[in-house]
């Protein structure tokens, strides 16, 4: 018999950049969320939710065992957010890359019960390089070229390989967040546009998709309240209008801040070497539809740029 409790939300990582955003959805709707964080960069970014007698936080590993394996036999579902994100952050620390992004989900899925419901975010960075002009979908081959798109792909198919499972491969995020992040692109281009006015570009042409951290969250929602009709999936997340190689997405933040100087240097190189465009259809087959486009989501930055002034917010 099944006594597991799906309104119980344990989140590892959960004052994170998304977590952040994703903690308060959930309790506004009144589901139990415990949340593991180690608080790494000494956020604080989940201190309005303490009034909420529905919200538990531990200070602890996602790493560790004991720790696990007492709050997961107290929830249903299961959102592990906690990783190394990016490719510079997992070069530059490819042990807790591993670690993290990794082993600790072969782990997790060790210590799960067979009803738990795990709802993994991984990367559509796996793709690696995809073919020109043709949309890389769910069945495409993986072929991750960077150390953190290897740990995610490799997670995700320990997570898979449980039949009670979602993984999101998100597209790259953008806009504000309480654990605000300014080194994802989107966010990082609409700051240098704010605050320099200008910025150089390597390898221009490459292209990859986007989402907003606020569709991600409703992503979230969407797969708790779907959970058996899409169990057992990966789903791309992002818009499909926003296929974008770097140029592009500069002359979109230049229509809304004109000033903004954007030119491409030939001579250097970008450690992310990937390169593709998305499907989106089949998360949208089933109903879920984005609601923030990548524009409004620039209007947002600049707002949010008037007072974050330095890169403290970076995950470097």
């Amino acid at each position: 018999m099944n006594s597991l409790n799906y309104n119980n939300i344990l989140i590892t990582g959960g004052s994170g950049y998304i977590g952040s955003v994703l903690v308060p959805a959930l309790l506004y709707l009144n589901y139990n969320v415990t949340v593991i964080d180690n608080f790494y960069y000494k956020q604080t970014s989940l201190l309005p939710n303490c009034y909420s007698k529905n919200f538990t936080i531990i200070n602890g590993d996602c790493r560790d065992e004991k720790l696990l394996t007492e709050h997961l036999n107290k929830c249903g579902v299961v959102i592990p957010l906690a990783a190394i994100v990016g490719a510079p952050l997992c070069s530059k620390d490819p042990f807790n890359a591993k670690s993290i992004n990794e082993d600790a989900i072969i782990k997790l899925c060790s210590l799960l019960k067979e009803g738990h419901r795990v709802i993994y975010p991984t990367t559509n960075s796996g793709y690696g390089i995809g073919q020109k002009g043709k949309f890389c979908d769910e069945n495409t081959p993986l072929n991750p070229i960077s150390l953190y798109g290897k740990t995610k792909v490799a997670a995700e198919k320990a997570v898979l390989g449980r039949k009670n499972s979602i993984s999101y491969r998100l597209a790259t995020v953008f806009g504000t967040s309480s654990r605000m992040r300014l080194d994802l692109l989107v966010n990082d281009f609409v700051y240098r546009a704010v605050n320099d006015k200008c910025v150089t570009i390597f390898e221009g042409h490459f292209k990859r998709n986007y989402i907003h951290i606020r569709d991600v969250v409703r992503a979230f929602l969407f797969a708790i309240s779907n959970f058996s009709r899409m169990k057992g999936n990966a789903y791309n997340v992002g818009l499909n209008k926003a296929n974008l190689s770097k140029l592009e997405l500069c002359a979109i933040i230049k229509k809304s801040l004109p000033e903004f100087i954007f030119r491409e240097d030939s001579t250097g190189f970008d450690l992310d070497k990937r390169d593709y465009i998305v499907s989106n259809d089949k998360l949208m087959s089933l109903g879920f539809n984005p609601l923030d486009s990548l524009e409004s989501g620039i209007e947002e930055l600049k707002k949010a740029y008037v007072f974050i002034k330095n890169n403290h917010y970076s995950n470097v």
